[in-house]
């Protein structure tokens, strides 16, 4: 899989939104309107979201994601985070890829567990289901047929309440091994000015 961090909200505007709640906007020490707040604002952060869990005010913080090569057993655990917004690559687009695809490539298609014989079943169903879309069954019908292996691609968006929720639950062993990879590789994406709001979250 592969993670890429396209955009963030940078942790001034949090500072702002604590401050309007409290009439205290005139004690910031924020210069600029960047991510160098002043020490100030970023321990007001912490203290009120993260500590107070006055946690409605990190909601002010998004982070969006470019993700691919995740599976659809993995997009089917994100989507159970529902404080987040998903535009996932349509099946129909990728099924028109696989349909023209050489048969050697099938593999390139699917995520790779660490039981064989799973693999080979997945790489033998989406062998049958590349002939079912050259004898012109619809992508429509199709779908039906694949199996959750299948990968997709898909750009997330989250704000830094539910993305500390989601990194508690992920990177926990308990969790399903592709979504705690996927967890752990958004952690790595993370600008590190606003990691200090992620450390109790992560397992």
């Amino acid at each position: 899989m592969q993670v890429e961090l396209l955009h963030h909200t940078p942790l001034w505007v949090a500072s702002k939104a604590i401050r309007k709640c409290w009439a205290s906007e005139g004690k910031s020490d924020t210069v600029n309107t960047n991510d160098d707040i002043g020490p100030k604002d970023r321990e007001l952060i912490h203290r009120v979201g993260c500590k107070f869990k006055h946690a409605s005010t990190l909601e002010h913080l998004n982070y969006t994601f470019d993700i691919d090569g995740i599976s659809r057993a993995c997009l089917q655990e994100l989507a159970r985070h529902r404080h987040a917004s998903l535009s996932v690559k349509s099946t129909r687009y990728t099924l028109k890829e696989l349909k023209d695809a050489p048969s050697h490539t099938i593999p390139s298609f699917l995520v790779k567990t660490t039981n064989e014989f799973v693999n080979s079943c997945n790489a033998d169903q989406l062998d049958y289901l590349q002939d079912q879309l050259q004898k012109g069954i619809s992508n429509d019908v199709v779908k039906y047929m694949l199996p959750e292996a299948y990968k997709t691609s898909l750009v997330w968006t989250i704000n830094m309440r539910s993305l500390q929720n989601f990194l508690r639950l992920r990177t926990s062993t308990a969790a399903l091994p592709e979504i705690r990879e996927l967890a752990w590789e958004i952690v790595k994406q993370m600008p590190e000015e606003h990691m200090y709001l992620l450390e109790e979250s992560l397992v």
